[in-house]
């Protein structure tokens, strides 16, 4: 087995609800992270016709946009319209906001919250992390 180049930045979260896919960016998004979380949110879509989105990213790293095929964009806005109705960002303004927009385009409702406000935006979701 080879080491990997760069440690995969998406990683999903384990929620109280199934209908909620919570997710945690940890370093740069690079093309590959961005595949990962669209297939992410391609398996919740699989298993709830509706779902809430939470996603985390408390350092705001950059995203490398030159990595992400348009077609992947482009299908990740039109499934997100038909099944995302909450989605809220946790974290560093940074490339976040871009990211889910470019990700989601106009879902039902989009809330950012500092992460110092992270429960709260568990709260509005309705969801609670588990360990």
């Amino acid at each position: 087995m080879r080491p990997l180049d760069t440690v995969p930045a998406v990683r999903r979260l384990e929620t109280d609800r199934s209908d909620v896919l919570a997710i945690e960016i940890a370093g740069p998004m690079t093309g590959a992270d961005v595949e990962n979380l669209y297939g992410l949110l391609e398996g919740a879509y699989a298993l709830n016709d509706r779902i809430d989105l939470l996603v985390r990213w408390p350092d705001g790293e950059d995203v490398d946009w030159n990595g992400i095929a348009s077609d992947t964009l482009r299908a990740a806005r039109d499934e997100a319209a038909r099944h995302v109705g909450r989605y809220a960002a946790v974290g560093a303004s940074g490339d976040i906001s871009a990211l889910l927009k470019r990700l989601t385009g106009s879902v039902g409702e989009f809330r950012r919250f500092p992460k110092e406000q992270e429960a709260e935006a568990w709260a509005w979701i309705g969801a609670a992390e588990r360990a």
